[in-house]
């Protein structure tokens, strides 16, 4: 059958054949769509995310009666001064001359305000080496880095005048500008590599420029579209830079998945002897639908995000879905019109030795639906001992995942996620050394009717005595005050330092036993404890409660997605039970690596003890949905040549071998892409990037490639099992034979199989 008249039905099969009919509109709609989004997006403009809807708890209740008070905390700034030996004290000469050095240093700037000396606030450690000058940033404290360099040089210039002892600033603006000149290119730098990275691999796959470039442009104007879409999202959903760049992840990853799909089907036909027109609808009827299935999945794992409750996880889960959303219309629309408009034109720009003409006469065979010599050399061992198989691939997995039961999630400290290469790390450590706590205090915001009450004054005094008798702090605990707005700010160091599980310890006791016995004890007070520990805390806490609903919801519903599109209750259970398998073993290579540091030379990072604590409901579901791109692909294929009457084996080996090119090659993409952000510096984007990167290729040949052939070749037609009480859900599978007649096949007793 070369180029008969193909009957198809379906969204996809539809949208394609109107817009190969209508090219020139098609494409115009597209592009005016993309500029369209553009231009409103960037007339509205984005409402980005408030630090006080970034966490719930009590640092959520502190950073809202921080905003409703028009407390803007300026940018606070630490000098340490220590004795490099231990030879020099606080109460000698030349430590005191050295204070007063930096003290009239700083103040000389003119870029900072409220300067302490130690000897006034108490700020010395308990062996007497190590003293800290205070001071705050003049102006916003969201652009202090920009303005610290004076203050910089100014304590690099006492430095040299008293080498005997250490002087070094650390702050949040100090460490703005340190980590802004250190990384601040290093994500944008991996953001546009990823499209050079993506075109490259395309090259090779399709061994055409014009066929690799249109996956890569239907990928960068959805996203271009997205970004628009988002900022008039935003005004309703608040946005971040974090959601842009998962953004631009999923986009590139499911943009140029689809487009892969769907011309390497369009080629596949061409190439077996069908007319371009035919190749066309054909691809929109198979391909297509397949991307509608795909895509629909994907978004609802990402709408998963949507129930956190965490207004970050909220903005990627939107930014996400809505750029699926956009690839998946563009794949079944603008594509087809493409590649109509083109025809024969999308081989232009062969290069040698690459294209698939090429291939085949250098002896890679003759046949279009060959497919991958060396998956079928795999299929022939797996179907020929299916059990073997799977429980080989099945136990590799396991092990593979069994580290993840052991995972520790928190929020990574400053030399957990940027090691100790830089200065500053080391200046962080050595501030926690001497003053526990000092450099990530406790912050308790206490707001009362009248802050200069006696009862509230004699509360505060109670509070920061008992903060260091209860053994949560050795202090000091300073104290500030804000009359007008009737706010006192309260900086407890906390005992534990960067270790977040004794910092943790100590955080509890101010909140159960400290601030009850004191600050509780005032009608009307709120005193919530906020700060990077308590933060960490209330995230972790606020994190576990969603994640139940949020797994229940994207198995639930990409459940219920498998169920209609193929109408197999077998289909869908194994489609869930894989896609949990391949999310295990993620998680395990996660723990083994950044947890226990197994190997973790082999990727460039280290074991910081603990896997970031966004980080794995993140990747399930990301890994949920994009893993679905997959399953759907191959499965379809798996049916469609069941359809066509060849036996469960035959199909599942011609299900797998024909889209393994597809497969590989959008894999390929997606780990190399992950892998670009696994070559960032900090140890969260590390372990955003390995994981991703090594959960695609888990899910791309194991799962794919061995698992899912030898559960199917195992369960034979069980595969294609629907209870009758479920007959009466609506069929979306009547699209995905190309095949004018179709073979009937009929079961032991003669009767039509329906799959």
């Amino acid at each position: 059958m070369g180029t008969g008249d193909i009957r198809v039905r379906g969204i996809a099969a539809r949208a394609g054949g109107w817009s190969a009919q209508h090219r020139w509109a098609a494409v115009g709609i597209w592009v005016l769509f993309v500029v369209l989004a553009m231009g409103i997006g960037s007339a509205v403009g984005t409402v980005e995310v408030k630090e006080s809807d970034q966490l719930g708890g009590e640092t959520h209740t502190a950073a809202l009666i921080t905003e409703e008070a028009g407390i803007d905390e300026p940018a606070s700034e630490t000098v340490l001064i220590q004795s490099r030996d231990g030879s020099v004290k606080a109460t000698d000469p030349e430590f005191r001359a050295a204070v007063a050095a930096v003290v009239a240093a700083v103040d000389k700037t003119g870029k900072v305000t409220d300067v302490t000396s130690p000897y006034d606030s108490d700020t010395i450690s308990e062996d007497g080496r190590s003293a800290l000058v205070q001071f705050d940033m003049r102006g916003d404290s969201d652009t202090a880095g920009e303005r610290v360099e004076p203050v910089l040089e100014a304590v690099e210039g006492v430095q040299k005048d008293h080498s005997s002892l250490r002087i070094e600033e650390i702050g949040g603006a100090s460490m703005m500008k340190t980590f802004d000149d250190a990384f601040g290119d290093d994500f944008q730098q991996a953001e546009l590599s990823a499209v050079p990275v993506a075109l490259g691999i395309l090259l090779i796959a399709f061994g055409a420029l014009v066929a690799a470039l249109l996956p890569v442009a239907l990928a960068v104007t959805a996203i271009m579209a997205t970004m628009g879409l988002m900022s008039i999202a935003s005004h309703f959903q608040p946005m971040d830079d974090t959601a842009s760049s998962v953004m631009l992840l999923v986009g590139l990853a499911v943009g140029v998945d689809y487009c892969l799909f769907y011309l390497r089907r369009e080629r596949e036909e061409r190439a077996a002897g069908r007319d371009p027109e035919t190749a066309l609808r054909i691809a929109a009827a198979t391909s297509g639908r397949a991307v509608i299935v795909s895509g629909v999945t994907v978004c609802v794992a990402m709408a998963g995000m949507l129930f956190t409750g965490l207004a970050t996880f909220e903005a990627m889960g939107l930014a996400s879905l809505m750029v699926v959303a956009v690839a998946m219309v563009g794949s079944v629309t603008v594509l087809p019109a493409l590649l109509s408009l083109l025809g024969q034109r999308v081989e232009k720009g062969r290069i040698p030795f690459l294209h698939p003409d090429k291939r085949r006469k250098n002896g890679n065979g003759g046949r279009a639906d060959e497919g991958s010599r060396f998956w079928s050399a795999v299929l022939k061992v797996v179907l020929a001992r299916p059990a073997v198989s799977l429980v080989v691939a099945a136990g590799t997995l396991l092990a593979i995942a069994a580290p993840a039961v052991g995972m520790k999630t928190q929020n990574l400290t400053l030399d957990q996620e940027f090691g100790d290469s830089l200065p500053i790390v080391q200046t962080y450590n050595r501030v926690n050394d001497a003053f526990p706590g000092g450099s990530e205090p406790a912050e308790v915001i206490v707001k009362a009717d009248d802050i200069n009450a006696a009862e509230v004054k004699t509360a505060l005094a109670q509070f920061k005595e008992q903060a260091v008798s209860s053994g949560a702090s050795r202090g000091p605990v300073e104290i500030k005050l804000h009359d007008v707005q009737n706010i006192a700010y309260v900086y407890v160091p906390l005992v534990g330092g960067s270790d977040l599980d004794k910092a943790g310890a100590s955080l509890d006791k101010l909140r159960d036993e400290v601030r009850p016995a004191t600050l509780g004890k005032i009608d009307g007070l709120q005193a919530p404890i906020t700060g990077q520990v308590a933060g960490s805390k209330d995230f972790n806490d606020q994190l576990a409660g969603a994640v139940a609903p949020v797994f229940a919801f994207v198995v639930v519903f990409a459940f219920l997605l498998m169920l209609l599109s193929f109408r197999s209750l077998t289909v869908a259970i194994t489609s869930i039970v894989l896609n949990l398998l391949s999310v295990g073993a993620a998680y395990g290579i996660l723990v083994a690596v950044f947890q226990h540091g197994w190997g973790a030379s082999l990727v460039g990072a280290e074991g910081v003890g603990a896997i970031v604590t966004w980080l794995p409901l993140f990747l399930f579901v990301i890994l949920f949905g994009l893993s679905m791109d997959y399953h759907v692909f191959v499965v379809s294929r798996i049916r469609e040549a069941r359809m066509r009457g060849r036996s469960t084996n035959e199909a599942i080996k011609h299900g797998v071998v024909t889209t393994a090119g597809v497969v590989t090659s959008a894999a390929v993409i997606m780990v190399a892409v992950f892998a670009i952000f696994g070559t960032l510096s900090m140890q969260s984007m590390k372990q955003m990037g390995v994981g991703l990167a090594a959960a695609v290729l888990i899910d791309a040949t194991i799962i794919r490639g061995v698992l899912l052939p030898a559960v199917m070749a195992l369960l034979g037609e069980r595969n294609w099992y629907l209870p009758k009480w479920l007959h009466w859900l609506p069929d979306f599978t009547h699209d995905e034979s190309p095949e004018a007649v179709a073979p009937v096949t009929r079961d032991d007793e003669g009767k039509p199989l329906r799959v």
